[in-house]
């Protein structure tokens, strides 16, 4: 009777504690983790599963690690959103599969992704062939966003081209600018880069999301 009291009691205790730490660390959805928060989830589950399991083991010897993963997970989330590298090596970026029609094959290598990994993609998006596609890219997450092919073929898709007054040099390339152009259009429209909260380009124009107008 004491052993199922214990292992109830446990369980309970993981439960609330488990919850409570996702609950600090920030809502997201199971496809959207990244490999730091992936990685947190595994250890945090057997640690819970492996004390439960051992009725003799101190409950604290688990609630210890799992407190310290939590405090990796916010730690290592405020690094993110403080430095483009730290977020990058511990997230890594987003690659575009698909550019105007044209499947990247040397990116698709890059990232260890397969025509056959695309393809069940793109079926599950309802999308029969690659000639329908105008830009897939595969996110951070490992999901790939899609979007169809228009009927202007000049038209370039609104990837982020500024993330909290940084520029997203990836995505500058793809657009064939550089920082000597963001920068000139950036002194047309009357404002500097550390103004900057969000930025897109689409249509040959640039449009910006000042800091200010989001306090």
């Amino acid at each position: 009777m004491n052993g199922i009291l214990i292992v109830v009691g446990k369980t309970l205790l993981f439960y609330f504690l488990i919850m409570i730490g996702y609950r600090i660390m920030g809502k997201r959805e199971v496809g959207e983790l990244s490999i730091m928060d992936l990685i947190i989830s595994i250890f945090v589950a057997q640690l819970a599963a492996i004390s439960i399991d051992n009725i003799k083991d101190n409950a604290l010897m688990a609630v210890i690690p799992i407190i310290l993963l939590v405090i990796i997970q916010i730690i290592s989330s405020y690094l993110s959103l403080k430095s483009d590298n730290v977020r990058k090596t511990l997230d890594g970026s987003i690659s575009v599969i698909i550019d105007r029609g044209k499947v990247n094959f040397e990116e698709m290598l890059k990232q260890r992704y397969n025509l056959d990994d695309l393809m069940v993609q793109l079926r599950e998006k309802s999308i029969k062939s690659i000639e329908e596609v105008d830009y897939a890219i595969l996110e951070t997450s490992g999901k790939l966003s899609v979007f169809k092919r228009c009927d202007d073929k000049n038209r370039i898709y609104p990837l982020p081209l500024i993330l909290d007054g940084k520029i997203d040099e990836e995505t500058l390339m793809q657009i064939g600018k550089n920082k000597k152009w963001i920068n000139k259009e950036l002194s047309k429209l009357g404002t500097d880069l550390s103004d900057i909260f969000y930025a897109f380009y689409r249509n040959n124009e640039l449009y910006i999301i000042k800091k200010e107008s989001i306090k």
